[in-house]
């Protein structure tokens, strides 16, 4: 049988990759660096101010890199600066952030993953309905249920503490967390919990031995947005804490606030510098992690 040259062409798919047009990579590079020096550039002046003396501030070279760099706007943020009516700088936020942060993760993540189990692995009565109630919920204005949260924390004995500021994050993570769980776990395959029910296999033995060891990215993702949207934090902080209680938001924000007198813009800036360092060494040390959870399915739906 005679093939046309026509369709035997057509038959036979190339395995060369088209060569790269250079002026399009070099404009591509281009538009990369440029939007990256726009992102980095208020960076970049924090960093420099911090780094410099008042003198050398009112220069009005705010580009320009400091001729005698010092630290000790850094340690007058850190130990001494003004917040309210104590001075004990960014120290003791620090550790509040560091209270707030740790049960509120755990409990965030573990009662979240445990109701999107149940709810994508198990038959669980009216479970549509409290999907549809989650989902509901995930999309409440915060300002909405504050009240209502205030009045239920106080009635419990947690408010103005860093513990009731943890329940409150934990609360407010709940609804789109199960959501993220849910979605994911719907993915295992369900001859896995079959086979784990027949040998034996119960609710939590299920989720420990099977589930658990398939959850790595999504655990990843979670634990990321957590952590970076808890430290962040300024108004729960505000609200459901008290002075001696306040994230290390709430404290930058009061040592920018309550001085008087000359403004101390290095200061600022290095009390800026402190509180972000945090989030950004977990992007730092977690950002491929992060990305590789996304990309191997973590977030579905």
């Amino acid at each position: 049988m005679r093939i046309v040259p026509e369709i035997r062409s057509a038959m036979v798919l190339p395995n060369r990759i088209p060569p790269k047009n250079p002026v399009s990579t070099v404009v591509i590079y281009l538009v990369l660096v440029v939007f990256a020096v726009l992102f980095a550039m208020p960076l970049y002046v924090m960093i420099v101010t911090s780094l410099k003396s008042m003198d050398e501030i009112r220069l009005g070279h705010i580009f320009a890199l400091p001729q005698n760099p010092t630290i000790a706007p850094w340690d007058y943020a850190w130990n001494t600066a003004a917040s309210g009516f104590l001075n004990k700088g960014l120290k003791s936020g620090f550790w509040n952030s560091i209270k707030i942060l740790v049960p509120s993760l755990v409990m965030s993540v573990v009662i979240s993953s445990f109701c999107g189990y149940a709810l994508a692995c198990w038959h669980v009565k009216f479970g549509g309905i409290l999907l549809s109630c989650l989902l509901l919920c995930a999309f409440i204005p915060f300002q909405i249920i504050m009240y209502p949260l205030i009045k239920m924390t106080a009635a419990v004995k947690l408010y103005n503490t860093s513990f009731g500021v943890s329940v409150i994050h934990t609360i407010l993570a709940l609804p789109i967390l199960t959501m993220i769980f849910k979605n994911f776990f719907s993915s295992i395959p369900t001859d896995l919990i079959k086979a784990s029910r027949v040998d034996g296999g119960r609710f939590l033995g299920t989720f420990v031995h099977v589930v658990l060891p398939l959850s790595p990215n999504i655990m990843i993702v979670v634990a990321i947005m957590q952590i970076t949207g808890i430290w962040n934090d300024f108004l729960v902080g505000l609200t459901f804490g008290n002075v001696q209680a306040y994230p290390m938001t709430v404290n930058l924000n009061n040592i920018t606030q309550t001085q008087i007198g000359v403004r101390t813009y290095d200061v600022y800036m290095a009390a800026a510098m402190l509180t972000a360092i945090p989030p950004l060494v977990i992007y730092f040390i977690s950002g491929k992690m992060f990305i590789r959870g996304i990309t191997a399915g973590a977030l579905k739906g």
